[in-house]
């Protein structure tokens, strides 16, 4: 055997190892904890899909009181992690069952069942429960404690440590507030207090989170485990690589679209990098890419899927929930920074492929475009049924995605029979399969959502904490902190949802940061006489809960592309984060410029107009930040690539300083276009000449 071939052998083992590395992260992402052998490899499954069953019945039969519905919600998951996960990932004290994974001992049997009793207890005695919700009796608060600590033994066991500790920390500060330091005195809370607001009132752990991930988010991540299951995110792909394969950098563009349309139903970093990343990443190597770079460019995709309108992730529908609007008004106020942020993307990779000097892929080892969008047509159907129900009908969420769920059932009912007569196969066995398909995707699905319910029920925690009367505390301490200062305060917010959303899913850092933040800087703001709309507050604090899932040290998404391409993942995680500035500095200017979230704005021709202006200053951000716009930029450059930035994203402060009335603001654009424009024809002397195309 040749050398080369020798190399070539030993990269494939390598490719080998890294996906399985990173498909096993997604498994643990997924719920997959354990895998018994014999009968028991049954129990979880079992349960999973009979939640499925469960949740897909109050979305139209079922009617139950919502308490009723968060209490049996938060029990199936409590007895899948206590089923599915085991006390450690490795041997200790020489307890071998303690993490065990080929079996469930019969400890955890013992703990699953006591966790969805004390869960399901508001249920039960819900009677009683309300009588003496002032004054709780003994049984009450034996439950309610093992309530806490099982569901945060639960989440240290699917999240880690970081959130248990969080919410710990803020329970020991209810009771301890009386010995802080004067700034961070509170007068405490006794335990009666505290076991009533946690477990037996929905303004705790049984709160509007945990509502929202029982009545909406289980209905989408359900949908989105369905379309992985029947093969729309590699259809997704193939599609985006026959569209733009073969443009200058093209498997990292195809990338990008492939990722944001499987990242709007996956809601997963981390599973959208294995599902897209598996093609996507050897491709982009291909054709020049450096292994970072191409891992990093499927993390800047793959984690801004979770913002891109119609269908965000879990803590979208718990923003239109708490700031109490429609969730089509969330949409409508995400769509423009979403939108603007993968066009910037979009620049940035031909920006890459520019500086290396890429081409795109031949023709000739692209499929086919006409032939593989009809190929898979059929998985826009249930995705069209979504969006019709979502923005014509403007049904509910719930509503549209059980809607959706039956379009999608019925497809994968079909699909498998109508490939297997296409190609004269039995179609018995193709029909057996399909079942078995809609039934692994109810148990995917429901094991997709523990990590979520438990997320926000502990989140819930900290929420009800607040809500003992911290709130007003919490507002004047981060006054305090800022220093009364605007600015200083969504930088220490930024960096605080940044470093806690390390260890926390994205709905667990939206959660905490909303509760502790998103109050304050309206009412600081509002001290300052700037307006700053509740939305603006909450999605600031969404998007930097996102941008933390490829913030290294800890960045898991870098982690999993990383394995993918084999490039160290720190590297990674730090290039993907230079791409995603791009998006971390759009929450700073819709702050500031509510035009950018539509607020108040009706017409059609002005949203457009503020998107193509937001997009244009977004590629002028980001030639500044990579250093290149069609030529590398001299130093002087970047600040004034910054300053088209600040006219094209602030027009309303520009107009403020020379003084054109706010009504006029928009006369500001043609500054800043034709400044880029000046920028374009400076660089244009300095542009790279093309090397020849090679011989055929």
């Amino acid at each position: 055997m040749s050398e080369n071939e020798t190399r070539d052998q030993e990269d494939s083992l390598k490719q080998d190892d890294g996906l399985e590395l990173a498909r096993k992260m997604a498994e643990e992402e997924e719920g997959i904890g354990r895998l018994p052998k014999g009968p028991s490899k049954y129990v979880i499954p079992t349960i999973a899909v009979a939640w499925s069953f469960f949740q897909l019945s109050i979305a139209s039969w079922l009617i139950l009181d919502s308490t009723f519905i968060r209490a049996i919600h938060l029990g199936f998951a409590l007895l899948i992690v206590f089923l599915n996960y085991p006390l450690f990932k490795k041997p200790r004290f020489g307890l071998k069952f303690l993490s065990t994974t080929d079996r469930i001992p019969i400890f955890d049997y013992i703990i699953a069942i006591v966790a969805a009793f004390t869960a399901l207890n508001i249920m039960i005695d819900y009677a009683g429960i309300t009588m003496r919700y002032g004054a709780p009796i003994t049984r009450d608060i034996v439950i309610g404690i093992a309530l806490t600590v099982l569901l945060l033994e639960a989440s240290r066991r699917v999240i880690g440590p970081a959130l248990p500790v969080i919410a710990l920390l803020f329970c020991g500060y209810s009771f301890f507030g009386p010995y802080m330091p004067d700034i961070i005195s509170f007068k405490g809370v006794s335990m009666n207090r505290f076991v009533g607001q946690m477990t037996m009132s929905t303004e705790g752990i049984y709160g509007i989170p945990l509502d929202v991930s029982a009545t909406i988010v289980f209905l989408f991540v359900l949908f989105g485990a369905m379309l992985d299951k029947a093969g729309a995110g590699y259809y997704f792909i193939q599609l985006a690589l026959s569209l733009l394969g073969g443009f200058k950098g093209g498997p990292a563009k195809a990338a990008i679209v492939g990722s944001g349309l499987t990242g709007m139903v996956s809601g997963s970093s981390i599973a959208n990098i294995v599902t897209t990343g598996t093609f996507t990443i050897p491709m982009m190597k291909k054709v020049g890419y450096p292994a970072t770079k191409a891992a990093a460019v499927e993390v800047a995709a793959s984690t801004d899927g979770q913002l891109a309108p119609p269908i965000m992730g879990a803590a979208a529908f718990i923003i239109a929930e708490y700031v109490n609007v429609p969730y089509i008004q969330v949409v409508k106020a995400a769509a423009i920074p979403a939108f603007a942020s993968y066009a910037a993307l979009f620049y940035i990779v031909h920006i890459e492929a520019s500086k290396l000097g890429l081409r795109g892929m031949p023709r000739n080892e692209l499929p086919v475009f006409f032939k593989t969008l009809i190929g898979g047509a059929h998985f826009l159907i249930p995705i069209a049924m979504l969006l019709y129900e979502l923005i014509i009908v403007r049904h509910s969420p719930e509503l549209a995605a059980f809607r959706a769920i039956w379009v999608m059932a019925l497809l994968m009912l079909i699909q498998g029979p109508v490939k297997a007569y296409l190609n004269k196969q039995p179609i018995g066995p193709a029909f057996k399969q399909s079942i078995i398909d809609i039934f692994s995707s109810l148990a995917s699905g429901a094991r997709n959502m523990v990590a979520v319910a438990l997320a926000t029920a502990a989140a819930g925690i900290i929420v009800g904490v607040v809500a003992l009367g911290l709130g007003g505390l919490i507002t004047e301490i981060i006054d305090v902190v800022s220093m009364g200062n605007i600015y200083l305060m969504l930088v220490i917010t930024a960096l605080a949802s940044l470093i806690i959303g390390m260890g926390l899913p994205t709905t667990a850092t939206y959660i905490v940061m909303a509760s502790l933040t998103a109050p304050a800087i309206v009412t600081i703001a509002g001290q300052q006489e700037w307006f700053v709309p509740l939305m603006s507050a909450h999605l600031f604090c969404f998007y930097f809960g996102i941008l933390a899932d490829d913030t290294p040290p800890v960045g898991l998404a870098a982690y999993a592309a990383a394995a993918i391409a084999k490039s160290p993942p720190i590297a990674t995680g730090i290039q993907g984060f230079m791409y995603d500035i791009r998006t971390a500095i759009l929450p700073f200017m819709f702050i500031f410029n509510s035009d950018l979230i539509l607020h108040n704005i009706t017409s059609w021709s002005q949203g457009i107009l503020i998107f193509l202006m937001a997009c244009v200053g977004n590629f002028a951000f980001a030639s500044a930040t990579q250093n290149w716009f069609v030529a590398k930029n001299k130093i002087w450059e970047i600040p004034i690539f910054l300053s088209v930035t600040v006219i094209l994203m602030r027009p309303d402060l520009i107009s403020k300083l020379i003084g054109i009335p706010h009504g006029q603001r928009y006369w500001v654009y043609p500054i800043g276009l034709v400044i880029f424009g000046l920028l374009y024809l400076m660089q244009k002397p300095r542009i790279p000449k093309a090397e020849p195309a090679p011989a055929a």
